[in-house]
């Protein structure tokens, strides 16, 4: 999987990249759609737990958007847009990737982020985030802007369990609990 991501990291010049138009959900959607949906009133309101970690994830949020709008120093790269481990297929010999109608113009440290934080990367399945993130070499600039494109993904994913009743009925009992502990452990907030 780590190779395929690599493979496709790459296999795009950095220069033709740049020239891609913006991957859908890039940092301006996912905060777009973290403050239309944490804003608007969604009966019934979340239990305390939840809420907590929506608020802590809202505050965090609001220092850190100037710094995720910014984007990053490294290259640009072909970003595929969906990190649902349903898109790495094993042919028998190695990983491909599908699913590529919202891909474009992205940065190493968001798609891995995106990956490692997506629910299908833990709610069915035990992907090591942490040993999988160690077969890229970032940088620290990267290592950095990994960490707070990981929170925003969290974030957002919390955003969507809590207001939006389909994605919380396509997951186990629990989800929205454990993606709040997800959360702050992110924020690292006890």
């Amino acid at each position: 999987m780590a190779l395929a991501t690599d493979r496709l990291l790459h296999a795009v010049p950095p220069e033709a990249a740049a020239a891609l138009p913006e991957r859908r959900w890039y940092v301006r959607d996912s905060v777009a759609a973290i403050r239309h949906r944490a804003m608007r009133p969604s009966p019934p309101a979340p239990a305390a737990g939840l809420a907590a970690a929506l608020a802590a994830g809202l505050r965090w949020l609001a220092g850190a958007e100037a710094r995720l709008s910014a984007g990053c120093a490294a290259a640009p790269v072909l970003g595929q847009a969906d990190g649902n481990l349903a898109n790495f297929l094993w042919d028998g010999a190695e990983v491909r990737l599908v699913d590529f109608e919202d891909s474009g113009r992205s940065d190493r440290p968001y798609e891995l982020a995106e990956l490692v934080e997506h629910l299908s990367a833990w709610v069915d399945t035990d992907l090591d985030a942490a040993a999988f993130l160690g077969r890229f070499a970032l940088s620290p600039v990267e290592q950095a802007r990994l960490l707070e494109c990981r929170r925003l993904f969290a974030l957002l994913w919390l955003v969507f369990l809590v207001t939006d009743p389909a994605t919380a009925a396509r997951n186990p009992a629990g989800t929205a609990e454990r993606q709040a502990a997800r959360l702050l452990a992110l924020l690292d907030v006890p």
